[in-house]
């Protein structure tokens, strides 16, 4: 075996030749992966750590009165004009939007270089969803439009430095939509705000690190500070981010996993031993039969539609459980197949391929009821057929729990499965009689799952049929929760947790010879809370928004201006950098593609997608003129400062110079990643150790455990609806793009309110008419104006909003159960025409004044 290049600095950065030996598996073959890990998410007292005293609603709708620093996306509509909802994703259109936004964004040579390497064996990971890549073979175009336009933003070759900040108050960016922030250009120079500032000005790197020391080092408690991490942080800047907090004394690594798949993890620990899916890409391939429940493909994760197409060519089907038909579970059009002489014709002309068999159009938060009702039909046709639907020998050799979940399943009664799921008995009666003589079924979910009140019992549900039939550690069969950000799972392997195990964290203190925290931090919501009540003083994100990813953005924005200290570590300027503490820090930091030279040669970091394969990260452009820092470099300033002779200063130096040696340490914490260096080198990286893929399952009693759950329904009030949050085309996550969701057929406009025309007709209101939309819970309410009704296609009772738009309406205290993930998928409100039409000079005066008197 060579040397780890921590030792031979002349390797530093190298990869094999493309062409060269992997561990890649073949169609239905199991990947080598090594051991079962321990498992990673049990939660014996899930309650113990968090804060249930209610935080007032706040006034959401006179904010913009109040507060000079708009926290919440301007109000200004931009001009709305309706189409008819596409019927097929992907096509000519997308290539030509992927191609319009690289030339646009960095001009077209860098956008076209950084196309040509995303995704690739010896390139750089898109930094947009973490779906995987194939194992083997990668076209020369392995990317999406998604995926183009997040690559396009990163090569961005405008920038945004000290003299923009000098042009621009912070009150004056914030006014600016959220999509021409992100336009303004790579963040280039490290900035501050000092206390009574209106601007970010020009700080040198080593005062910022200081500052950041002093505040640290002056709290009473390390758990006076927070540490945020985005998903978008690859693998080693977030080993060394937990790492430093946990040096520093605290646990607080609240992360953007808490309010997405948090549920997930919640909801597979318990049941199979580890937090993560469980299929390969090749599973889905050859799968028979793939659910695929509250999850948007088609805008969310375009690449997946080239893998289900593949499904679909071998002969699978498809079931899609969502409320609204989207375009990506409809008909897909492979790019891909335009470059095929054979294809390219069916491709031009035709409708692409069908994806969906069978579509059930479940009402917001109706999942558990489909799921029950499936299995009750499958316990019904068991009845009929013995031995021909259940898996018995499965499940008394794996499994615990089968009977108990049995009679929760037949004693649920058909009335209360239709009236929550909203799908009828014979339409639930077609997926099962899909299902029932399949045992190759993967379950695909996403954040129209886990954002549930019940998400993880939901999840619990799907694991239970996966156990019902067997479905789960054999070729074309298992879980599949599809991740968002391309680390967001890798973030967590690498320990960014608040409830980290006591083998991780026995581990981490024997490597660096300290001892670690112990005790529970703040997850994300209890992070918000804290903030808000002044428990903490320092802010401190690696990447993402906060302010405009999280719930009740009005109470983020206090929590916010209550920290003496804000830091944010970003590319590109976001609307979180703008309401700040006292004191505000905005550093630069370099992107997934961008060329990282240290003093050992051209470094790499690593990536972990969805289905935990880890590959390497090497960016390929130039970076702009300026004083961009890598991540780790910055985390290694900020730790060297703030701990001095407290830490080995020469292995955090040694770290910055060369990432193999953040690897070695990594290598010698975390199971899976023994001989992380020499791994990583090989093409296409290699798989992490997955129990349940191989039926081992490392739960506390060595099984499985069918989960018994509650199925409860909450009853509304007559004029009341569910709302759920959801992406447009032209945006991922917090980044908008553009003003435009061309599948849904909404174009130069995002405050919009997607409405049943029942429901509309209900309440007088009509298409493009300017409505208000209050939230409630617990009799609170928070109310956002001027938004635009626009009739669609959605079961009645159900509206759906753009966030980080609506994201106002979603109360911090409304939680999914066990996971704390905010339950943006679930928010009761009410709609009525907008008052602000009456907005005469008098009344906006009269406003203001009432205002700054309360």
């Amino acid at each position: 075996m060579e040397k780890s290049p921590a030792e031979d600095p002349g390797q530093a950065g190298k990869t094999e030749e493309q062409g060269a030996k992997a561990n890649a598996p073949k169609s239905g073959e199991r990947p080598s992966q090594g051991a079962a890990p321990a498992p990673d998410h049990y939660r014996p007292d899930p309650q113990a750590q968090r804060d249930e005293s209610v935080i007032p609603a706040p006034d959401v709708a006179n904010a913009k009165y109040k507060q000079p620093i708009l926290a919440q996306p301007p109000d200004a509509l931009t001009g709305l004009h309706l189409e008819e909802q596409a019927k097929v994703a992907a096509g000519v259109t997308a290539v030509v939007k992927s191609m319009q936004f690289s030339w646009t964004e960095g001009g077209m040579a860098r956008g076209t270089k950084g196309l040509l390497h995303m995704n690739q064996l010896d390139g750089f990971d898109c930094s947009s969803c973490a779906w995987p890549d194939p194992d083997h073979h990668r076209s020369v175009a392995e990317f999406c439009e998604n995926g183009a336009k997040a690559t396009a933003s990163d090569a961005d070759d405008k920038a945004a430095g000290p003299e923009f900040f000098a042009k621009y108050s912070l009150a004056e960016l914030s006014k600016m939509t959220d999509r021409d922030q992100n336009n303004a250009g790579r963040l280039t120079h490290p900035l501050v705000k000092r206390p009574g500032d209106n601007h970010y000005s020009p700080i040198e790197w080593p005062a910022a690190f200081q500052l950041i020391a002093d505040n640290l080092n002056s709290l009473a408690s390390p758990n006076e500070a927070v540490f945020y991490t985005s998903g978008k942080v690859p693998n080693e800047p977030a080993f060394l981010f937990q790492l430093f907090a946990k040096l520093l004394g605290t646990n607080n690594l609240p992360d953007c996993s808490n309010m997405c798949h948090e549920s997930s993890g919640a909801a597979l620990s318990p049941t199979l031993g580890l937090g993560k899916g469980s299929v390969t890409l090749n599973d889905i391939h050859e799968a028979e039969v793939i659910l695929i429940i509250g999850q948007n493909p088609g805008t969310n994760h375009p690449r997946m539609l080239t893998a289900l197409q593949k499904a679909k060519r071998n002969g699978a089907k498809i079931i899609s459980i969502n409320p609204l038909r989207e375009a990506g579970l409809n008909h897909f059009k492979n790019p891909q197949d335009f470059m095929n002489p054979l294809k390219a014709l069916g491709a031009l002309l035709g409708d692409g391929t069908q994806i969906t068999d069978l579509f059930l159009q479940v009402r917001v938060d109706g999942d558990m009821g489909v799921l029950r009702g499936i299995m009750k039909h499958l316990f019904e046709a068991e009845d009929r057929n013995p031995g021909q639907v259940v898996d018995r020998p499965f499940i008394d050799k794996y499994t615990t729990g089968f009977d108990s979940f049995e009679q929760n399943i037949r004693n649920t009664t058909w009335e209360d499965i239709e009236e929550v799921s909203g799908i009828s008995r014979a339409q639930l009666l077609e997926a099962a009689n899909i299902i029932a003589t399949k045992q190759k079924i993967i379950t695909c979910w996403a954040m129209g799952v886990t954002q549930q009140r019940q998400g993880v019992q939901t999840i619990q549900e799907i694991v239970n049929l996966h156990l019902l039939k067997g479905a789960i550690g054999k070729a074309g069969a298992g879980t599949c929760p599809v991740r968002g950000h391309s680390n967001v799972q890798g973030d967590r392997t690498m320990g960014v947790w608040e409830q980290p195990t006591k083998e991780f964290q026995d581990k981490l203190g024997q490597e660096f010879n300290f001892q670690p925290p112990y005790e529970h931090g703040y997850d994300t919501v209890e992070a918000i809370k804290a903030m808000y009540k002044g428990k903490t003083k320092v802010f401190f994100s690696l990447g993402g928004n906060l302010l405009s990813a999280g719930p009740d953005t009005e109470v983020i924005a206090e929590g916010m201006r209550q920290q003496k200290l804000t830091v944010f570590v970003g590319t590109k300027l976001n609307r979180g950098h703008l309401t700040t503490g006292e004191t505000s820090l905005l550093l630069p930091c370099f992107t997934h593609l961008d060329v990282d030279m240290q003093k050992s040669g051209h470094q790499m970091t690593s990536c972990e997608n969805s289905m935990g394969v880890v590959s390497q990260n090497k960016g390929v452009l130039v970076p702009l003129e300026g004083q961009m820092m890598s991540e780790v470099a910055i985390l290694c300033g900020v730790a060297i400062a703030t701990l001095g002779t407290k830490i080995d200063i020469a292995d955090w130096v040694a770290m910055t110079e060369n990432y193999d040696v953040i690897r070695d340490h990594i290598s010698r914490v975390i199971p899976g990643f023994e001989n992380f260096n020499e791994k990583l080198r090989r093409p296409g990286g290699f798989y992490l150790p997955n129990g349940p893929r191989e039926r081992k399952f490392t739960t506390k009693n060595g099984k499985a455990n069918f989960s018994t759950t509650d199925f409860e329904k909450y009853p509304l009030e007559p004029d009341q609806l569910v709302l759920m949050t959801i992406r447009s085309h032209d945006q991922f996550n917090t980044t908008i793009y553009e003003y435009n969701d061309r599948y849904r057929g909404v174009y130069g406009e995002r405050r919009v309110l997607f409405m049943n025309v029942q429901d509309m007709a209900t309440r007088g209101i009509k298409a493009k008419d300017l409505i208000d939309i209050t939230s409630h819970f617990k009799g609170e309410k928070r109310t956002v104006e001027k938004f635009v009704a626009v009739p669609y296609d959605i079961p009645k009772g159900n509206v759906a909003a753009y966030f980080p738009e609506a994201n106002p309406l979603v109360p911090v205290g409304s939680v999914a159960k066990v996971s704390n993930t905010p339950t943006s998928k679930y928010v009761v409100v009410t709609v009525v025409p907008t008052l602000a039409l009456d907005s005469t000079k008098e009344y906006l005066e009269a406003r203001v004044a009432a205002t700054q008197e309360a």
